[in-house]
């Protein structure tokens, strides 16, 4: 299955960012959706969250230009995605 280069992972956010400001950063580069993760207790963000892009020029564009970029004092972190992986074998399963 080809990997799917159009959704990145968006690491190292200050916790002020919501799913607006994260779709406002990355609007240069034809955003369709974006995450930012939050605990789902505290709904407290989590730090980090998902941007979806149209095409896989605008993700490696997106990636070269925000990769480090200085955010509220935080150098974020940008990159493609990896697909999740199942869990299994974890201590509360078997």
């Amino acid at each position: 299955m080809p990997e799917d280069k159009k959704r990145l992972y968006v690491g190292n956010l200050p916790y002020s960012v919501d799913d607006a400001r994260l779709r406002e950063m990355f609007a240069d580069f034809g955003v369709t959706d974006t995450k930012v993760i939050a605990d789902k207790f505290s709904g407290r963000s989590k730090g980090f969250g998902f941007v979806t892009v149209e095409t896989d020029e605008m993700s490696e564009k997106a990636v070269k230009e925000m990769n480090g970029k200085d955010l509220e004092g935080r150098a974020i972190v940008v990159n493609v995605a990896r697909p999740m992986r199942e869990r299994t074998g974890g201590p509360n399963e078997g």
